[in-house]
Protein backbone atom coordinates (compact mmCIF):
# COMPACT_ATOMS: atom_id res chain seq x y z
CA UNK A 1 0.00 0.00 0.00
CA UNK A 2 1.09 3.41 -0.62
CA UNK A 3 0.68 6.88 1.10
CA UNK A 4 1.11 10.02 -0.77
CA UNK A 5 0.35 13.27 0.96
CA UNK A 6 0.84 16.57 0.06
CA UNK A 7 -0.91 19.93 0.08
CA UNK A 8 -4.02 19.56 -2.08
CA UNK A 9 -4.06 22.75 -4.11
CA UNK A 10 -0.73 21.11 -5.86
CA UNK A 11 -1.48 17.22 -5.01
CA UNK A 12 -4.82 17.28 -6.23
CA UNK A 13 -4.22 18.17 -9.83
CA UNK A 14 -1.39 15.80 -10.17
CA UNK A 15 -2.45 12.91 -8.17
CA UNK A 16 -3.91 10.48 -11.22
CA UNK A 17 -0.76 10.75 -12.88
CA UNK A 18 1.63 10.80 -10.08
CA UNK A 19 -0.59 7.72 -8.99
CA UNK A 20 0.32 6.52 -12.57
CA UNK A 21 3.96 6.89 -12.52
CA UNK A 22 4.48 5.02 -8.80
CA UNK A 23 2.37 2.27 -10.64
CA UNK A 24 4.73 1.93 -13.43
CA UNK A 25 8.14 2.27 -11.01
CA UNK A 26 6.65 -0.51 -8.98
CA UNK A 27 5.77 -2.81 -12.18
CA UNK A 28 9.19 -1.82 -13.69
CA UNK A 29 11.57 -2.49 -10.61
CA UNK A 30 9.34 -4.81 -8.26
CA UNK A 31 7.10 -6.54 -11.09
CA UNK A 32 3.52 -5.50 -9.03
CA UNK A 33 1.29 -5.99 -11.29
CA UNK A 34 -1.28 -2.96 -12.40
CA UNK A 35 -4.25 -4.97 -10.60
CA UNK A 36 -2.16 -4.49 -7.07
CA UNK A 37 -2.45 -0.97 -7.21
CA UNK A 38 -3.54 0.51 -3.76
CA UNK A 39 -2.45 4.05 -2.93
CA UNK A 40 -4.24 6.24 -0.65
CA UNK A 41 -3.88 10.22 -1.55
CA UNK A 42 -4.42 12.52 1.27
CA UNK A 43 -4.30 16.40 0.35
CA UNK A 44 -3.71 18.27 3.08
CA UNK A 45 -4.66 21.63 4.04
CA UNK A 46 -1.36 24.00 3.58
CA UNK A 47 -2.13 24.92 7.71
CA UNK A 48 -1.72 21.24 8.13
CA UNK A 49 1.53 20.44 6.30
CA UNK A 50 5.05 21.63 7.47
CA UNK A 51 7.83 20.83 5.29
CA UNK A 52 11.74 21.48 5.33
CA UNK A 53 12.91 24.71 4.75
CA UNK A 54 14.26 25.06 0.92
CA UNK A 55 11.04 23.24 -0.26
CA UNK A 56 8.31 24.62 -1.44
CA UNK A 57 4.34 24.02 -1.97
CA UNK A 58 5.11 21.01 -4.72
CA UNK A 59 6.30 19.03 -1.62
CA UNK A 60 5.37 15.38 -1.52
CA UNK A 61 5.49 12.79 0.68
CA UNK A 62 5.61 9.23 -0.77
CA UNK A 63 5.41 6.13 1.83
CA UNK A 64 5.74 2.74 0.08
CA UNK A 65 4.43 -0.05 2.68
CA UNK A 66 5.14 -3.26 1.68
CA UNK A 67 6.21 -6.98 2.83
CA UNK A 68 9.87 -7.28 3.71
CA UNK A 69 12.18 -9.61 1.15
CA UNK A 70 13.22 -7.14 -1.66
CA UNK A 71 16.86 -6.64 -2.01
CA UNK A 72 18.35 -3.46 -0.98
CA UNK A 73 19.34 -2.75 -4.53
CA UNK A 74 15.86 -3.16 -5.48
CA UNK A 75 14.62 -1.02 -2.84
CA UNK A 76 17.03 1.81 -4.15
CA UNK A 77 16.62 0.97 -7.83
CA UNK A 78 13.20 2.14 -6.96
CA UNK A 79 13.61 5.05 -5.27
CA UNK A 80 15.54 6.41 -8.00
CA UNK A 81 13.30 5.33 -10.91
CA UNK A 82 10.37 7.48 -8.70
CA UNK A 83 12.83 10.30 -8.05
CA UNK A 84 13.31 10.37 -12.29
CA UNK A 85 9.84 9.74 -13.52
CA UNK A 86 8.01 12.11 -10.95
CA UNK A 87 11.10 14.87 -12.44
CA UNK A 88 10.58 14.02 -15.84
CA UNK A 89 6.93 13.62 -15.96
CA UNK A 90 5.65 16.36 -13.70
CA UNK A 91 8.30 18.47 -13.02
CA UNK A 92 8.89 18.26 -9.58
CA UNK A 93 12.45 18.67 -8.47
CA UNK A 94 13.49 15.76 -6.68
CA UNK A 95 14.34 18.21 -3.34
CA UNK A 96 10.37 18.22 -3.29
CA UNK A 97 9.86 14.71 -3.07
CA UNK A 98 10.29 12.07 -0.08
CA UNK A 99 9.77 8.80 0.22
CA UNK A 100 10.07 6.14 2.47
CA UNK A 101 10.01 2.42 2.55
CA UNK A 102 8.45 0.73 5.29
CA UNK A 103 8.88 -2.96 5.95
CA UNK A 104 6.94 -5.30 7.58
CA UNK A 105 7.41 -9.08 7.96
CA UNK A 106 4.46 -11.18 5.80
CA UNK A 107 3.11 -12.70 9.18
CA UNK A 108 2.11 -8.50 9.90
CA UNK A 109 -0.11 -8.09 6.57
CA UNK A 110 -3.39 -9.28 6.49
CA UNK A 111 -5.63 -9.45 3.18
CA UNK A 112 -8.57 -11.53 1.70
CA UNK A 113 -8.90 -13.18 5.02
CA UNK A 114 -5.84 -14.20 6.57
CA UNK A 115 -1.93 -13.32 6.78
CA UNK A 116 0.47 -12.66 4.26
CA UNK A 117 2.58 -15.49 5.22
CA UNK A 118 -0.07 -17.80 4.53
CA UNK A 119 -1.10 -16.55 1.30
CA UNK A 120 -0.05 -18.94 -1.65
CA UNK A 121 -1.79 -17.53 -4.80
CA UNK A 122 0.51 -14.18 -5.09
CA UNK A 123 0.91 -13.06 -8.58
CA UNK A 124 4.20 -11.33 -8.28
CA UNK A 125 7.60 -12.20 -6.25
CA UNK A 126 8.27 -10.59 -2.81
CA UNK A 127 11.93 -11.59 -2.90
CA UNK A 128 13.52 -9.89 -6.16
Amino acid sequence: MIVIYGIKESLNPIKSTLSDIIQFCMSQELGLPESKRAHRIIPMDKSDFYYPQGRNDSYTVIEINMMSGRHVKTKKSLIKRLFSEIATQLNISPINIEITIKEQEAHCWGFRGMTGDEVMDLKYKVNV
